[in-house]
């Protein structure tokens, strides 16, 4: 392992930021859970930013798009797991041309994407524990340290200070879901379609676990529903065996939520419910809790996904295509 990795280059990234100054947009570009990860630091920036715009795009989209306008003043945020996905790798190399200022993600040193990038920043990752140096921790500490060090947000020392704490966090709240987890894989294993819905800080969360967890990993038809989109459509599926997890964020998208939920609650008996309010976050980062939902959510939707696994005899590792051939 080089220095690099052993300090996580997060420091190293920030500085770069800084050091550019004129950074006017950031662009989040990533595939698959790697670009639903992004999307929680794309949240950050919309709801944190007073002069930074920011865009959020899968791999092959920002490649097709071709944005005109990325240049000197723009920083590209890129992620792969691996470091091997090819449109992640090629995306970061056609932001570098463009004069674009690029920092990626990555668990994996001297991967191809480590190599593309100007700056990398490493993360463990384990499913199901929250470290400090988790991919989405790791995130949230590089969108709050730019968004300290070109416009003084002061949630970052929020955000930091409730770092320690949530390993003990997630291991309570993975403690405390285990029953209903396994009730979940349970009653749901034998659910053609699974649907799940969110807004805000964690529609991303919802995304990941519909076609991650549900589509990818398990093969059960699944789509994740914005609940603020709700009512524009897919209410209409909404009948009294149509299984929905429906998960309550903080912060002002709350109310989409509580409005969908309210209406599901009339109509559906097979409604898998999980409050971000039972959480305890607030109590670790006050106003910056809203940020930290997504890490707890995904952790205790891992639960779910593989007490389903278990149940349907079906691992989460089980793929038809992915990793077995060229495509």
């Amino acid at each position: 392992m080089n220095d690099q990795v052993k300090n996580y280059g997060l420091d190293e990234a920030i500085a770069a930021v800084a050091a550019r100054g004129t950074i006017s947009e950031i662009y989040f570009v990533a595939c698959g859970g790697s670009y639903a990860l992004l999307q929680e630091g794309q949240y950050v920036v919309d709801r944190e930013a007073k002069a930074i715009a920011s865009y959020g795009y899968s791999s092959a989209e920002f490649l097709a798009r071709a944005p005109v306008r990325l240049g000197k003043d723009s920083l590209v945020i890129t992620c792969s797991h691996s470091g091997n996905t090819p449109e992640t790798v090629a995306a970061t190399e056609y932001a570098r041309k463009a004069g674009a200022l690029t920092i990626s993600l990555t668990n994996l040193a001297d991967s191809p994407l480590d190599k593309a990038t100007e700056n990398t920043v490493f993360y463990e990752w384990d499913p199901l524990s929250v470290t400090s140096k988790h991919n989405s921790v790791m995130l949230l500490l590089l969108v709050f340290g730019i968004l300290n060090k070109l416009e003084g947000n002061s949630k970052f020392d929020q955000v930091s200070k409730a770092v320690p704490a949530l390993h003990e966090k997630g291991e309570a709240l993975k403690a405390k879901y285990a029953a209903a987890a396994a009730e979940f894989g349970e009653s749901h294993k034998r659910e053609p379609v699974i649907y799940t819905m969110a807004s805000g800080s964690n529609h991303s969360t919802a995304y990941a676990f519909a076609i991650c967890l549900l589509q990818e990993m398990q093969w059960v038809h699944s789509a994740c529903i914005h609940s603020g989109e709700y009512f524009h459509g897919p209410f209409e599926i909404t009948d009294f065996d149509t299984p929905i997890i429906i998960l309550k964020g903080l912060g002002n998208a709350r109310k989409m939520d509580e409005r969908a939920l309210a209406f599901a609650e009339k109509y559906s008996k097979r409604l898998s419910v999980l409050d971000a309010a039972d959480f305890g976050l607030e109590a670790l980062a006050g106003e910056a809790a809203e940020y930290l939902t997504p890490i707890m959510f995904n952790l205790v939707l891992r639960l779910y996904a593989v007490e389903l696994g278990d149940r349907r005899g079906h691992p989460l590792t089980v793929r038809r295509y992915m990793w077995r051939m060229e495509y």
